[in-house]
C-alpha cells in the first residue's frame, strides 16, 4: 500500500545514502483508474523480502530532488521483478513526480524492507483475513502470491473495500488464484468479498468493513464466525479503518503480538 496523505510525510532522502539503494527500472504501468495504477520495476538479485512487507521508493521531482516514500510490494518474493500499487495524492510532491511515469524510467529502491504485516506476526490459526481498503490491498497480493499462505490455513477471505468499482484492483486475478493447480492442491479454499461504498448496487455490500463487521453481515458473507481460537486477521488501509476495527476487535478479544507472545491479528505499521 501507499500513503493518502502525503502532507504529513518528511523526505527521507537524508537518511538514505546511495550505498543504500539499487536503482531499477520501469518495466510496465497498468492503470486501474486515472489516479491508481501499479507499476513493475526491475528487482536487483539481491534484493529480499517478506510477503508483506514495503521497501522505500525513491524518485527525482519536477525540481529535480530525490524523494523517498514507502510502498509495500505487491510482487511474490519469488518473482524477478517488484510491483507496486499506488494511488496518486493531489498536491503530493512524490505523486506529482510519479504521476508522468514512463517505460524505461528510473526508480530507486532502499537495499532494506520493513513492516510486520507478515505471517510471522500471527499464532498459528484456521482462517486467515485480509482486510483492505484501498490500496491496501497490495500486501495481500503478495501474501496471496506466497504457497506458504495456503499451506498454513483452511480458509483465505479477502475483503477488499473501496469507492468506485474500478478501483478493485487485482479482481481477476484474485479470482485465478483459487484455481491455480500449485495452490489448490493444497485444500486452501480462497473467498474474495469485494466491497463498494459508492456505487449503489455495484457489489452485494455497500458499507465500511466496520459497519460489515458491526452487523454481522462480514462473518455471513464469509461463511465463517470470527473466533479468537481459529480466526487471524491483517489488516491494511486507511487510518480510520485501521483504529475502528483494532477497536472492535481488542473487544472480541483479539490482541496483537506483543513481548514475543504472537497474537491473533497484525497491521500496517507505517502509515
Amino acid at each position: 500500500m501507499d500513503h493518502t496523505d502525503e502532507s504529513s510525510l518528511r523526505p527521507i532522502s537524508e537518511s538514505i545514502t546511495k550505498e543504500k539503494w539499487t536503482s531499477e527500472h520501469v518495466l510496465s504501468i497498468r492503470h486501474w483508474t486515472s489516479n491508481m495504477f501499479s507499476f513493475r520495476t526491475t528487482r536487483d538479485s539481491a534484493f529480499r523480502f517478506t510477503p508483506g512487507h514495503y521497501a522505500r521508493l525513491g524518485i527525482t521531482s519536477l525540481d529535480g530532488t530525490l524523494i523517498w516514500r514507502p510502498y509495500s510490494m505487491v510482487s511474490s518474493s519469488n518473482d524477478d521483478y517488484l510491483e507496486f500499487l499506488v494511488i496518486l495524492v493531489p498536491g503530493g510532491a512524490f505523486s506529482s513526480a510519479l504521476a508522468t511515469l514512463q517505460l524505461g524510467q528510473t526508480i530507486f529502491v532502499d537495499k532494506a524492507c520493513y513492516g510486520f504485516l507478515t505471517l510471522d506476526q500471527l499464532s498459528p490459526g484456521r482462517d486467515l483475513w485480509l482486510l483492505a481498503s484501498g490500496t491496501g490491498l497490495g500486501p495481500f497480493i503478495s501474501i496471496l502470491r506466497d504457497p506458504a499462505v495456503w499451506q498454513k490455513f483452511e480458509r483465505l477471505i479477502v475483503v477488499h473495500s473501496v469507492r468506485k468499482a474500478a478501483e478493485l484492483a487485482y479482481r481477476d486475478e484474485i479470482g485465478a488464484l483459487a484455481s491455480e493447480e500449485s495452490f489448490t492442491n493444497k485444500g486452501t479454499q480462497l473467498t474474495y468479498i469485494p466491497v463498494v461504498t459508492r456505487e449503489p448496487d455495484a457489489t452485494a455490500l455497500t458499507v465500511r468493513i466496520p459497519q460489515l463487521l458491526k452487523e454481522g453481515r462480514l462473518e455471513e458473507a464469509a461463511g465463517r464466525v470470527l473466533s479468537v481460537e481459529a480466526s487471524r486477521l491483517m489488516i491494511c488501509g486507511n487510518p480510520e479503518l485501521a483504529r475502528d476495527l483494532r477497536k472492535m476487535l481488542s473487544e472480541r478479544g483479539f490482541s496483537t503480538t506483543r513481548r514475543g507472545v504472537l497474537g491473533q491479528m497484525a497491521f500496517e505499521k507505517y502509515w
